[in-house]
């Protein structure tokens, strides 16, 4: 795969294994059901299912990449191969506008997340500068 162009910003260092030992991959899956949720309740809904089980589902498709990124098995990288996230989402118009949503998304779940889905606090601020850096890179318009 041909590197990146040097015009996007640079990722910041995954996640901290912690949140997968404290939450496994059934947690991460309900944090994710809970932002696609929101995502489908959002100004960006129209990038997302209308249908509730086609958006859970991608729910639970994009909570496996969160699993690997989090410290535990390769489980979307097994049943879909590299995740290639950039480009998987090139058909989708991708705004900064549209980034700005998917983050409030983010955190208005995280706001709860330790009480919600045992999310583990004291990783939150790193958790929310990955997803910072990572949604930059989904930006294509």
């Amino acid at each position: 795969m041909a590197p990146a162009p040097s015009s996007l910003p640079p990722i910041t260092a995954f996640p901290d294994p912690a949140i997968f030992q404290a939450m496994g991959a059934e947690g991460l899956r309900n944090l994710l059901r809970a932002v696609y949720r929101r995502l489908a309740a959002s100004s960006i809904a129209s990038l997302f299912p209308s249908d509730p089980e086609a958006l859970q589902s991608a729910a639970d498709k994009s909570s496996l990449f969160f699993v690997g990124i989090c410290g535990g098995p390769p489980l979307y990288e097994q049943k879909f191969g590299p995740p290639r996230m950039r480009l998987r989402h090139q058909g989708f118009a991708i705004t900064e506008e549209a980034r700005t949503v998917w983050i409030g998304c983010w955190e208005e779940t995280l706001r709860s997340a330790p009480e919600d889905f045992g999310f583990p606090a004291d990783h939150l601020g790193t958790f929310r500068e990955y997803l910072n850096s990572f949604s930059k890179w989904m930006v294509n318009q």
